[in-house]
């Protein structure tokens, strides 16, 4: 490997690790991480789920959501004009009330990339900082069936147009039979195809594809792996295969993240994606990110969900809290 970016995921693993992250190395790490409890892991998120939340909070919490939130359009069928309007609701999701913030990102296919740059205008930046990022998906998304070269390719075209972010899809093939190496090494050199003019980077969300893993153990050590050859963010779901997004997967995700933080002081990003369809859901969320990792990682930069009908609901509950009913069908957008 070689390039700035690929040395660092080779360091961050080595001072985890004690070793370079070849294959033999990887394996024995990332199978002696402890068993997860799957009963003790559900019985958590489910407690997690119930806590009540008080009209006030609500509206605190109803606000954070569409802070965090990616607003999705992944279809074949995509177009201009829909990305168009997609950035016009990121940007204003309720026309009625200007104290409605902003979503963090959109996120859409590389080739559409340039539509919503353009359509973001002076609005396109940093979340954190009040703007809108732009994510786009890549590696052969949803499948990554591809080779190395298309997936760095797609990659570094998206950057090129303008993506603030990169949601990549790990092998689950490879991963699953074993081959750890390789998925270190295709995350790692994907993180280097983030890489701008300017030398800077890209985010990069690491999507594992939960409900493709089968167990909690794999979804622990993808989580890992994930971490430690160079992603910003790990990432539940493409949204394409089901079950996608579950509290108890993300409660895990976000204990490695905590743990990781623990070990090596960084911050590591968590982004549920795919089924959070409720203002009711994503408070659970909320709750299970602020009681694991801590209400510091309830910001744009390290928590996201990645939604396109969430927003709705979110809006429409909004609502209710300030004029006391709900509005009719039209009051959103149709999606």
């Amino acid at each position: 490997m070689s390039g700035s970016s690929l040395v660092a995921a080779q360091g961050r693993a080595l001072a985890v690790l004690g070793a370079d992250p070849d294959e033999t190395t990887l394996r024995r790490y990332l199978h002696g991480l402890p068993g997860v409890d799957a009963v003790g892991l559900e019985q958590r998120a489910a407690g997690l789920g119930t806590r009540s939340i008080k009209t006030t909070s609500k509206a605190w919490a109803l606000d954070k959501i569409i802070e965090l939130i990616d607003l999705t359009t992944l279809e074949g069928a995509d177009t201009p004009g829909k990305v168009r309007s997609l950035v016009a609701k990121a940007l204003n999701p309720d026309a009625s009330d200007p104290s409605c913030p902003r979503v963090a990102a959109v996120c859409v296919y590389g080739d559409m990339v340039p539509y919503a740059v353009d359509a973001l205008g002076a609005a396109h930046g940093d979340p954190d900082d009040g703007g809108v990022s732009v994510a786009a998906v890549a590696t052969a998304f949803p499948s990554g069936r591809s080779s190395l070269a298309i997936k760095l390719g797609d990659t570094a075209e998206a950057v090129a147009h303008g993506a603030d972010e990169i949601d990549m899809v790990i092998d689950r093939g490879a991963f699953l039979a074993g081959h750890y190496g390789l998925v270190f090494d295709q995350i790692a050199q994907v993180k280097e195809a983030c890489r701008r003019e300017d030398g800077t980077y890209a985010s990069l969300k690491v999507i594992l594809e939960t409900g493709e893993l089968t167990t909690y153990d794999n979804v622990k050590r993808a989580s890992w792996l994930a971490i430690l050859a160079g992603g910003d963010f790990i990432k539940t779901s493409t949204g394409k295969v089901q079950p996608a997004a579950t509290l108890p997967v993300t409660l895990l995700m976000l204990e490695v993240v905590r743990d990781w933080h623990r070990s090596t002081g960084e911050k590591i990003g968590v982004k549920p994606a795919g089924g959070i369809r409720t203002s009711k859901d994503a408070i659970k969320y909320l709750v299970t990110v602020a009681e694991t990792v801590g209400e510091e990682w309830l910001q744009p930069h390290l928590f996201r969900y990645g939604a396109s009908s969430l927003l709705n609901d979110v809006l429409l509950q909004r609502q209710k809290l300030k004029t006391g009913h709900y509005s009719g069908t039209d009051y959103v957008t149709i999606d």
